[in-house]
């Protein structure tokens, strides 16, 4: 069975930076498609970030030029984020698609507060 292990989150002063990883367990063939998504308290989850196998990355507008996504390994997905804000405070969840597979780590919370 397929699994994607989250892990890296935590608590974070504003203007800190933090690093999530996800590894996909379980799986011989390789996903097409690594993102990662947000869900704020009463908001609804938003895309942050995605990466193709072939590279090509894209963000939300909202975290351009301080999270930078990145697969440095097979199945694997990390998010190195910088300058935190309040406002990205969210349970941040993994995602990994290939073709009509999709799957989503368990979530790992990220609170940026003083």
């Amino acid at each position: 069975q397929v699994q994607l292990v989250e892990s890296g989150g935590g608590l974070v002063q504003p203007g800190g930076s933090l690093r999530l990883s996800c590894a996909a367990s379980g799986s011989i063939l390789s996903f097409n498609a690594l993102r990662w998504y947000r869900q704020a308290p009463g908001k609804q989850r938003e895309l942050v970030a995605a990466i193709t196998s072939g590279g090509t990355t894209n963000y939300a507008d909202s975290v351009k030029g301080r999270f930078t996504i990145s697969s440095n390994a097979r199945n694997t997905v990390a998010l190195q984020m910088s300058n935190l804000e309040p406002e990205d405070t969210a349970v941040y969840y993994c995602n990994m698609v290939r073709s009509t597979l999709e799957l989503w780590g368990q979530g790992t919370l990220v609170a940026v507060s003083s």
